[in-house]
């Protein structure tokens, strides 16, 4: 085969060439099942301004992305912040944006990365299929971003601002966890006409003057049935604030509530991703590594290349140790790659230690079929916790290290044989379950016909606790979305114990 290019310089032609070289490879031998793919080349102020939406090539306007692409710009100009090679946007078309200012190899690698990698585990994985809507995500996008643009000019801006701040702040806990429907946001933008429109046909001033409502009420028997009631339809407890606002809160107008539905909406769009951040990138970049070699292999790069290629995979799988002021806990490209790696070659070259460990798969032969079982099936937390092997943990040379409060040293707690090693593989999987990704809280009552306050719990497990502060101001922004009162319990979930107890201004 001839060469796809030949020293840094590239053009469209190239691109192109170098994009169905990877699908002849990652397709035709590899079986990876993708999304169409859609390449486009930025510039880096476009990264950066990317960067600050998400990476979604569509969004509504809010002053805090120009706030985060002001402080990225500056980092960058003065060499305190580098940019990704790529940013890939789980849709269909898959769109990969890459940096114009790579050369052909980055090029090749990025395109085998992401148009590949991550396009292979954006459409079979299961919570990707489960939470988002590949076809659709892109009209929402342009749905959204109109419909903020119209509340602004209706409403001003700092009405809508007042409502967007409130629901940024609340969306680490404006997400469900647990199915409860297919999401389809194709169905989104018709489903808030059809509101707009039922609203603007059922509204009549005056029956706000019906006499007889007020007094019915003040009748004992009545109000404890109109709150029976109520209260059923709340389906308490809700551990989706931002749904509970939307659907329930007293005040709230109907623009107000679709804004919360959107800023809902794309939180649970990335739910997935804050899930398998170390399954994802080992994915993407066990395939980049494969495909690049194999267009070596092939002849379609030179070494070169190759030795380029190499030099910036080494980098983004460097692992710093726990002495390394760059150690930040673990790489997830480094661990997810490794793990990779290693099943790899468990299902080709297996040992006695690799067959009790994974009885299932040692020695199958069939190494992209196992892994394509893998990254549709898990997530990270179960990946590590049924795939992190004995020599994995070895090459990190990972150990358990108990910090007591009363205890001046650390203590090793759990050593590198059988025991140890499965201890350490459970403790690592502990810290990527989804309870660890954000605080559990739950809407649990609510006063309906007194001072509608809104009660909320949390429920502390093994001592992680809510920051005092933090708490303090989230419960404001959230004041602003439900109206009223807003009030939290920190309870100890072991014995329910009450611990702290929060109210807003």
């Amino acid at each position: 085969m001839t060469l796809l290019f030949d020293g840094a310089d590239w053009d469209f032609q190239t691109l192109d060439a170098i994009n169905r070289a990877c699908t002849e490879i990652a397709v035709g031998e590899y079986g990876l099942d993708i999304y169409p793919n859609q390449i486009e080349v930025i510039t880096s102020e476009q990264m950066l301004d990317a960067y600050c939406s998400n990476g979604l090539p569509l969004m509504y306007s809010h002053w805090s992305f120009g706030k985060r692409f002001a402080r990225d710009e500056a980092l960058y100009r003065r060499g305190y912040q580098g940019l990704a090679y790529e940013i890939v946007i789980n849709a269909s078309p898959c769109i990969s944006y890459i940096m114009e200012e790579n050369t052909a190899t980055l090029q090749a690698l990025v395109i085998s990365h992401a148009c590949f990698g991550h396009n292979h585990f954006f459409r079979n994985n299961y919570l990707f299929r489960q939470w988002t809507d590949a076809e659709a995500i892109l009209g929402y996008l342009a749905y959204a971003k109109a419909y903020v643009a119209e509340c602004e000019e209706r409403q001003g801006r700092a009405a809508v601002e007042r409502i967007l701040d409130a629901a940024h702040a609340v969306r680490p806990q404006g997400i469900h966890r647990y199915p409860k429907r297919r999401w389809r946001l194709a169905e989104e933008t018709e489903r808030a006409k059809a509101r707009a429109e039922h609203a603007e046909r059922t509204y009549d001033p005056l029956m706000r003057t019906v006499p007889g409502f007020r007094t019915t009420l003040e009748r004992p028997e009545a109000r404890q049935q109109m709150e029976t009631e109520a209260r059923a339809k709340l389906r308490l407890p809700e551990e989706n604030l931002l749904y509970f606002c939307e659907k329930h809160s007293p005040r709230l107008a109907g623009w107000e509530r679709e804004l919360i539905r959107i800023v809902r909406l794309l939180a649970q769009y990335f739910y997935p991703q804050a899930q398998t951040k170390v399954a994802n990138e080992g994915c993407a970049t066990f395939c980049h590594y494969h495909i690049m070699t194999r267009l070596h292999e092939t002849g379609q790069i030179n070494d070169g290349a190759l030795l380029e290629f190499l030099h910036s995979h080494s980098a983004v799988i460097l692992q710093p140790d726990l002495s390394d002021e760059r150690f930040s806990g673990w790489n997830p490209y480094a661990l997810g790659f490794a793990i990779m790696r290693d099943l790899e070659r468990v299902c080709l070259d297996p040992d006695a230690e690799d067959r009790d460990w994974f009885p299932a798969i040692a020695g199958n032969g069939d190494p992209w079929g196992t892994l394509r079982d893998v990254w549709a099936n898990y997530r990270d937390e179960g990946l590590i916790r049924q795939f992190l092997g004995p020599k994995v943990m070895r090459a990190f040379r990972m150990v358990h290290l108990a910090d007591r409060p009363a205890d001046p040293d650390y203590r090793v707690a759990e050593i590198h044989d059988e025991a140890g090693f499965r201890r350490i593989a459970s403790l690592l999987a502990d810290q990527y379950e989804p309870a660890k990704l954000a605080p559990l809280i739950e809407v649990a009552d609510v006063d309906l016909f007194g001072s509608r306050t809104l009660k909320l719990v949390h429920e502390s497990y093994r001592g992680a606790r809510l920051d005092g502060e933090q708490t303090k101001k989230t419960l404001q922004h959230l004041q602003v979305l439900w109206g009223y009162r807003v009030c939290l319990q920190e309870r100890d979930a072991e014995n329910g114990r009450v611990l702290t107890e929060y109210a807003s201004a």
